[in-house]
Formats: C-alpha cells, sequence, structure tokens
C-alpha cells in the first residue's frame, strides 16, 4: 500500500495544479518504496527528482499567480522559498549519510496537505474564476511548453 493516497479534499479544482501535486505525492510514494527497501541510491535518485519537480511546480504556481495579479504573491513566494531551503538542507543531510527519511517523508505530507488546503486553496478560486479567459489558455500553453 502507498504511503500517501491523493484524495479529493486535497484538490484545488484546477486540473493542471492538481495533476502535478498528485506526481509530488508520486514521488513522495517512490521515495518510501526505497526507503523501506533500503535502497539509498535509489532514494537518492528519487529525492533528487522530488526536489527538482517540486522547484518547478512552484515556478509553475508563481507564473500563474503573477499573471493574474495575485493579492498574496510575495507571501505564498516565500513560503515556496522557505519550504525549498528546508528540504535542500535534508538534501544535503542524506547525501552526508544521515538517515532522515523517515523525518523527511513525514514533513513533506504534512506540510504539502497543509500548503494545498491552505495556501493553494486561498488563490485556487480566483484562477478557476479567470480560467476560461483567453489569457488563461495562452498562459498556460506557455509554462507548459
Amino acid at each position: 500500500m502507498a504511503y500517501w493516497q491523493w484524495s479529493d479534499n486535497l484538490s484545488v479544482g484546477i486540473e493542471e495544479i492538481d495533476r502535478q501535486h498528485r506526481k509530488i505525492i508520486d514521488y513522495i510514494n517512490l521515495l518510501d518504496e526505497a526507503v523501506f527497501e533500503k535502497d539509498t541510491d535509489k532514494a537518492k535518485q528519487v529525492l533528487d527528482g522530488l526536489v527538482t519537480y517540486t522547484i518547478t511546480h512552484f515556478a509553475f504556481e508563481e507564473d500563474l499567480m503573477k499573471k493574474m495579479e495575485y493579492e498574496f504573491f510575495t507571501g505564498h513566494k516565500q513560503v515556496h522559498e522557505s519550504f525549498t531551503r528546508r528540504i535542500a538542507d535534508y538534501q544535503t543531510r542524506f547525501n552526508n549519510g544521515e538517515n532522515v527519511s523517515r523525518k523527511l517523508l513525514s514533513e513533506l505530507r504534512i506540510w504539502l496537505t497543509n500548503h494545498i488546503k491552505k495556501d493553494d486553496q486561498d488563490y485556487a478560486p480566483k484562477l478557476r474564476g479567470v480560467k476560461h479567459e483567453s489569457w488563461w489558455n495562452r498562459t498556460l500553453h506557455a509554462l507548459l511548453n
């Protein structure tokens, strides 16, 4: 059984963002598998991929928030940056041989759940409100290609 399963209460109602959040959860589950298997090479590879993908996801969200002139953009971006620094610290500690995997998995799950349910849910209604405007299609196309 997976460490963490996507549930509809995590949905922000924006298909692409939900898809990206599910992908992050997939990475977390792969990390859990690697830890369970005691495969440090696999765990390092998954952790590196998770960090890279999360940074890409944050950039995607931030681009959307900027374009829709989200009033709390600066604060949201700071939350992303703070989290990125914390995870980079875990990554460094892991790469130096410290066993941080279980604590990291727990923190990822708690942080991402709270971030989606609070911070992301805060901007989602505004984005859903402009989703059908022409800039949405141009912006989404530009960010995804």
